[in-house]
């Protein structure tokens, strides 16, 4: 009658999280990974502002996972 539903997972997962209370308030920096591509990314949380970018290499590059390294069922 009832059957199994796969769960699937975000495309993005959050790799690191760093609370910012004494410089931006109640926010937050994170690390995210885009499950499809390796793409690292920074994102900015806070109170009524957020920003996402690149997250970039010391010569400019993008920052890119290896294949496997977050590619982990939930």
């Amino acid at each position: 009658m009832f059957e199994k539903k796969e769960k699937k997972r975000g495309r993005f997962i959050v790799t690191h999280e760093q609370r910012l209370e004494k410089t931006l308030g109640m926010g937050a920096l994170q690390i995210l990974v885009d499950t499809e591509t390796g793409v690292n990314y920074i994102n900015t949380v806070g109170e009524g502002y957020s920003g996402l970018t690149p997250l970039l290499n010391p010569d400019g590059s993008i920052v890119v996972s290896p294949a496997g390294d977050y590619y982990t069922e939930e």
